[in-house]
């Protein structure tokens, strides 16, 4: 798939570019207009959807539905381990949930398998800071 560099989507990966954490379109559109950009949030929710088929971002979707964005920070297919309370998070790349994906498919007759796993958990930081807070 050839994706056009638009100034929009230069713009939206440059501010993903800078930021860790996954964000929402809602998130990314007022860090925009935070800049000045007066890009527009329906042009956000394109350039993200268009960012996300050629797999320059990656797709959390969080508890509620909501679809958060990040830069893919792997090349290869991988998993999010999520923190649910700071969000931090870990990118795994797991052979044995490939192995299974394939096998499950193979099992049933399918092809041109995919899947997404996320995993949510507290990360090390903030179980720490819990136990301090009870202590």
């Amino acid at each position: 798939m050839v994706i056009r560099q638009t100034k929009q989507r230069t713009a939206v990966a440059e501010l993903l570019a800078n930021e860790t954490d996954f964000r929402s379109a809602q998130q990314i559109h007022a860090l925009m207009r935070e800049d000045g950009s007066s890009i527009g949030l329906a042009t956000v929710y394109r350039t993200l959807q268009s960012m996300a088929e050629a797999k320059t971002v990656d797709v959390l979707h969080g508890a509620d539905g909501e679809s958060l964005y990040r830069l893919c920070a792997e090349d290869e297919h991988h998993h999010h381990l999520v923190c649910r309370v700071c969000r931090a998070t870990v990118e795994v790349v797991a052979p044995p949930v490939e192995d299974w994906a394939h096998s499950i498919a193979a099992e049933h007759g399918y092809a041109q398998v995919s899947h997404t796993i996320e995993i949510f958990g507290v990360c090390p930081a903030c179980a720490a800071a819990a136990r301090a807070a009870e202590a």
